[in-house]
């Protein structure tokens, strides 16, 4: 992982008197005004304050206050018995102010002397450097991962001047979900990400939740031409839509004066846009959250949106809230057809428990949607990957030459706050080209192939076998060892007589992950249930399985192993399935097998990767 910024630990001296003032390091000044109630004045010289974390803990709001007046409030589980890591407040906008700030707990307490033993006054310090050094096993080597602090959604994506720009959902105050901000990577290749300061921040409006960028070609919404402009959820007492805009490609935004620019009297979020140059104007999609249903609105300049319809209500999977939209026009794969994509995320509800994606295939006039029909008449439910951990997929905006590229968040809300990681907290899929292609049934599916610039990944073909029979008895292939096992693993199957195959990736523990391709079913399985650290949810540990459209007993595989991570792919794309596993040593061998007769392994090829 890139490094960006270090830290050094300097000696404190700490003397805390009842009720009196209290210098827990240099620069910061303590001063207990209650059992819940605690006043710290910083001294702004350094650029960071150092905030110790207990997870276990409740958030503790903190008012930051400027010159006495708030300017704005985070909320940090401060430690109390233990310090689990730090995170750093930013003091460089502070310089040569007066700073404080009002800390306010919920932890029980008898008396002032009590509360004042608390591990996080004991430890706050100020600091000019701090330490993004990596510290956790299961950090990927290859996915994208924010370098500290709690992740989800995927947001304000945009590809402009040769540079694809992720924003995100992020906590800059600990591992666990809060204070939602816009965190921003940028890449020119989608392989290796650079880290920058948070795009948007929390105002007066409320928390920044889900949205979506994209760059306005004509100067339609007021702010110039070629600037990318980002709408997005302020959520604070009820939630609403709002503008922001970049004029210096991206890094930073300027938050929209008159915002908030749409309202409803009901939840709404993640506003996806995009430019209909057919009507000249913009197309906006809403998540009617708790209604199960996307509303569409147009705009001829972002700012005055009319409803122009909704869909959803009753259709496809119905089982949690609607969230994070994206609609898109694709062409049929092999035909001149177009068609046009919903993706409507969902949790809880999902094919496998918690969150995943579900889409629509359908035809959009400018105002409507409607979804296609299977030979019954119904809508059917569509599902983008078959995995538990792939949700919140949105596409980039301006992606080049036409490109529908794909990126979610690689987890699952039934348990992404308590994966064990603390340092941080989730890690987004690969990016992923999103196609349609015709099935033997007759309907149109979402595919989804990995990016052509992962080709990239690959270092070193350590393994190659090719034209082998398999039958009980496993046949053993060798995992590279370097960079714990990380690599991509191809391999066409044959069923032949058999009537299943397995694949088993394994480490010398016995923890192992079991794909099986059942040949009369045509399905693909993915057992993660003996895969290492599975006991830190009830839901994780489980079996996925996906159709996999073949016709002849044939299947060719793409399966990319990161540290904490299998993401598997059909080899044109016809099935995903994202998976989390946390081997407690790398896996290192996988074995090969068939039930039920003689089956025909055509290829298996294995490339190393080099994790930087």
């Amino acid at each position: 992982m890139k490094k960006l910024i270090k830290t050094g630990i300097s000696a404190i001296a700490i003397t805390v008197a009842f009720f009196a003032a209290a210098s827990a390091t240099e620069g910061v000044k303590i001063e207990h005004l209650g059992i819940n109630n605690t006043l710290v004045r910083v001294t702004p010289d350094s650029r960071y304050l150092l905030l110790p974390v207990q997870e276990s803990n409740d958030d503790a709001r903190i008012n930051v206050l400027v010159d006495g007046n708030v300017t704005r409030t985070i909320y940090v589980r401060l430690a109390k018995t233990k310090v689990d890591y730090y995170v750093p407040f930013d003091l460089a906008p502070y310089k040569d102010r007066n700073l404080s700030m009002i800390v306010t707990t919920s932890q029980d307490r008898a008396s002032v002397r009590e509360a004042k033993d608390d591990a996080c006054w004991t430890n706050i310090k100020t600091s000019d450097t701090f330490d993004t050094t990596n510290r956790e096993k299961y950090r990927p080597a290859y996915h994208h991962t924010p370098l500290y602090g709690w992740m989800n959604d995927p947001n304000g994506m945009v590809y402009k001047d040769g540079v694809w720009h992720l924003n995100y959902q992020y906590n800059p105050y600990g591992s666990k979900w809060q204070n939602m901000t816009w965190g921003h990577s940028t890449s020119t290749d989608l392989v290796h990400w650079e880290h920058h300061p948070a795009t948007i921040e929390p105002n007066g409006l409320g928390s920044v939740f889900s949205g979506s960028s994209a760059v306005d070609l004509t100067g339609s919404a007021g702010f110039g031409k070629n600037a990318i402009v980002a709408m997005y959820t302020s959520a604070g007492e009820t939630q609403q839509q709002s503008l922001a805009w970049s004029d210096d490609n991206g890094m930073t935004y300027h938050i929209y004066p008159g915002n908030p620019v749409l309202t409803l009297d009901s939840e709404a979020r993640d506003p996806n846009m995009f430019w209909d140059a057919a009507n000249n104007r913009w197309v906006l999609t809403l998540a009617h959250a708790l209604e199960h249903e996307m509303l569409f609105f147009t705009s001829p300049d972002m700012k005055e949106w009319t409803l122009q319809s909704s869909f959803g209500k009753g259709i496809g999977a119905q089982g949690g809230v609607w969230e994070c939209p994206d609609l898109f026009e694709l062409t049929v794969d092999g035909t001149g057809e177009k068609k046009w994509v919903l993706l409507c995320n969902l949790n809880p509800g999902s094919i496998f428990g918690g969150s995943a994606t579900q889409y629509f295939v359908g035809d959009f006039d400018g105002k409507k949607f409607t979804a296609d029909t299977d030979s019954d008449g119904n809508i059917p439910t569509k599902w983008l990957d078959f995995g538990k951990d792939h949700y919140a997929t949105v596409s980039w905006s301006d992606a080049p030459d036409n490109r529908r590229t794909a990126i979610g968040w690689m987890s699952n809300w039934q348990y992404a706050a308590e994966v064990p990681t603390m340092q941080f907290r989730s890690a987004n899929t690969l990016p992923r080209e999103i196609g349609l292609f015709k099935a033997a049934d007759g309907q149109i599916y979402a595919s989804s192939t990995p990016s052509p610039e992962l080709i990239a990944l690959r270092d070193r073909l350590v393994a190659k076998k090719d034209g082998f029979n398999i039958g009980t008895k496993p046949r053993q292939i060798n995992l590279p060892s370097a960079n714990d096992g990380i690599c991509e693993i191809l391999v066409n199957l044959s069923a032949g007589k058999a009537d299943s195959i397995n694949l088993v990736l394994g480490n010398a523990k016995g923890e192992h992950v079991t794909l099986t391709y059942n040949a009369e079913s045509k399905t693909l399985s993915f057992d993660r249930r003996e895969s290492g650290i599975t006991d830190f949810s009830q839901d994780f540990p489980a079996v996925t399985a996906a159709p996999t459209f073949d016709t002849d007993g044939k299947l060719s595989l793409r399966i990319f192993i990161d540290r904490s991570s299998i993401e598997l792919f059909e080899a044109n794309g016809k099935f995903a399935m994202t998976n989390l596993v946390f081997p407690t040593i790398p896996y290192s061998t996988l074995s090969i097998s068939a039930d039920g007769g003689k089956a025909r392994i055509d290829r298996a090829a294995i490339y190393s990767i080099a994790a930087e």
